[in-house]
Order: structure tokens, then C-alpha cells, then sequence
């Protein structure tokens, strides 16, 4: 579920607590949890709105509010012309997102440079020949580039590079930046530590 920066502060600062959407089926449940700009949100609630006599969705000046619009009319104004039904979607923020707690740890002790071993080999055995150590190079010696630059230089399309470049990203051990990428400090530290592996 899309969600836009001005609704993403509201719901980290408690002023927005729901989201309309338009869908022919409900495409989140509730405990569904988001990775956002902000942090994590999680959906507390699903459910149509229900019709008036006239056949509109009805929603109330206190639901408008609380998803952040001024208005009833302006709620159902945003999702004129899209097939389906209206939904009221509780939202709420549950945290921040933990990979920035963990991208941030770089107090490894040897367990855990040996989990972070296992989980780019499971990687690397699932690809057509062994990526992640070359990428963690590339981006801790390039940190800033934009990432179709950063493809072309290792023969790759974009696209399918940024995925991978995100499964290190779960990992905690590069981050994003507005433009291209950088390698967290659990990333230098995984380096540091297997410096000389190939």
C-alpha cells in the first residue's frame, strides 16, 4: 500500500490513524506490517465502507480527518474513477525500522560474521555464480553512485541489480542514499573481518 510522505508523518506523529483505498479485493490484512520512509507501519483494520442511499461510500468528517483530508468529498475524490470498493484502513506506526538498528551494529563477534557467511553463500548458491561479495566491494569503494552507473560497470540492467543490491540491504549491510547506495558500518565490519575471502 502506497503511501505518501505528508501521510507517512501523520501516521509516525499519531495524527493520521487511517488510509482510503479503492480495491476490487482488500490487498492488506490486518497485522500486515509496511517498511516505510518513517518506519514500520502496520494495518490495524480493514473494511469497506459502507453505501449510502444514494450509492456513494460513507465517510464521515471525523474518518477524513484522520486520514489526513479535509473532507469527505475529498476522500472520495481521490479514488474517482478507479473500479472496486472503498476501504477504511486503520494504520498505525510500530517502530522504527529495524534494519537501521542493525546496519548500525557492527560489534560482530565471530558467530555472527559466520551467520552473515552462511546467508550470502545460500545466496550466492541460488545465483548463477557468486554475486554478494563483489557487490559489497563495489558499493563500499563507490559509495554515491547512481545505480545504473554502478550496473553498467559489472556488465548488469539496472533493475535486476538493485534487487540484489536490496537482499544485502536486508542483510543490514549497505543502506540507501538519495542517490546510489553506501555500505553500513555491519557492512565495513563484515569486510574487515573476512578481508582476503573470496
Amino acid at each position: 500500500m502506497l503511501l505518501d510522505a505528508r501521510t507517512l508523518r501523520g501516521i509516525q506523529d499519531g495524527t493520521v490513524t487511517l488510509a482510503f483505498r479503492r480495491w476490487t479485493t482488500p490487498r492488506v490484512r490486518v497485522g500486515t506490517k509496511q517498511r516505510t520512509g518513517v518506519g514500520v507501519v502496520e494495518v490495524t483494520s480493514v473494511e469497506r465502507v459502507p453505501l449510502g442511499r444514494d450509492g456513494m461510500p460513507v465517510v464521515s468528517d471525523d474518518d477524513a480527518r484522520l486520514a489526513g483530508m479535509g473532507s469527505p468529498e475529498r476522500v472520495l475524490a481521490r479514488g474517482a474513477g478507479r473500479e472496486g470498493d472503498l476501504y477504511r484502513v486503520g494504520v498505525r506506526f510500530a517502530g522504527e525500522d529495524p534494519r537501521v538498528a542493525l546496519r548500525a551494529d557492527d560489534r560482530l563477534d565471530a558467530a555472527a560474521v559466520e551467520e552473515i557467511r552462511a546467508r550470502l553463500a545460500r545466496t550466492d548458491r541460488a545465483a548463477d555464480e557468486p554475486w554478494t561479495r563483489a557487490y559489497l566491494e563495489l558499493v563500499a569503494e563507490r559509495p554515491g553512485v547512481v545505480a545504473r552507473e554502478l550496473a553498467a560497470g559489472i556488465g548488469m540492467e539496472r533493475d535486476p541489480f538493485k534487487v540484489r543490491v536490496r537482499r544485502l540491504k536486508e542483510l543490514g549491510l549497505t543502506e540507501s542514499l538519495d542517490v546510489g547506495y553506501r555500505i553500513s558500518p555491519r557492512g565495513q565490519a563484515y569486510l574487515a573481518a573476512t578481508s582476503g575471502e573470496r
